[in-house]
């Protein structure tokens, strides 16, 4: 069984079409990334994933579970992170982290607290209030945030942003071993081509809302005869791309 499917995927607002028949599958303990341009259809798509947007048209499976009859069954195994997505500024990052562990009904959730704190260096602002926090100190609380409740499925929509290189590589270390120890399923969206590369086994290439290739980072580079995902996507973005294999 996927852990995720996606299948005929469609949103319309009116006359515009944001999503169009969008289909894609990732199997358990894999990392799949969802690729394109500002408008692609990559943050529509995620929302109607966790319920925030109801799909025009198509089906979505998460862990076994129809997203239109039983999301909320699904949702407490999954999370989400953006660090576009503000927390309650007023709130310390202790407390923000206290409130969804408390959503998630984690147990041990002050210690869950604290291991993810020392792993993702967060002592030092755990009791500053979020809105005092720097670009990339809020996506590493985000990350912290989405990871709380240990989450089977992960939907990560640009995880790095922000962040320096160092801290960039820190955190895609700990998303790896986080993937391999747990067999956490990944859903990633991303402008880091290098990121890209690095964690995701199969990619999906949208552009204005509709699938226009997919395979691994390797097919894909083979297949436009380049030496990086950036210039794959700069080849789809200006469309200079081949057909969709069938």
């Amino acid at each position: 069984m996927n852990a995720i499917e996606v299948e005929h995927l469609s949103k319309r607002y009116g006359d515009v079409s944001a999503v169009n028949n969008v289909s894609f599958a990732a199997s358990p303990g894999a990392t799949l990334g969802l690729l394109g341009g500002n408008g692609a259809g990559k943050t529509t798509t995620i929302a109607m994933m966790l319920g925030l947007l109801i799909p025009t048209s198509g089906r979505i499976s998460v862990l076994g579970h129809d997203m239109a009859r039983n999301r909320f069954t699904a949702l407490a195994r999954m999370n989400f992170s953006s660090p576009y997505v503000a927390l309650p500024s007023r709130l310390t990052v202790r407390e923000n982290m206290k409130v969804y562990g408390h959503l998630y009904n984690v147990n041990g959730v002050n210690q869950r607290i604290a291991e993810l704190a020392r792993e993702l260096d967060l002592g030092a602002i755990l009791d500053r209030p979020a809105g005092q926090l720097s670009a990339g100190q809020k996506t590493r609380v985000a990350l912290a945030k989405a990871l709380i409740n240990r989450p089977e499925v992960l939907l990560l929509d640009e995880p790095t942003a922000s962040l320096d290189p160092d801290t960039g590589d820190m955190v895609r270390t700990w998303l790896e071993q986080y993937r391999s120890e747990s067999g956490c399923t990944i859903l990633l969206a991303s402008h880091n081509m290098a990121e890209v590369e690095r964690l995701c086994s199969h990619v999906v290439m949208l552009k204005k809302g509709e699938v226009v290739d997919r395979g691994s980072p390797g097919d894909l580079l083979l297949r436009y005869g380049r030496k990086d995902m950036e210039d794959v996507f700069l080849d789809i973005a200006r469309d200079r791309r081949q057909a969709v294999p069938a």
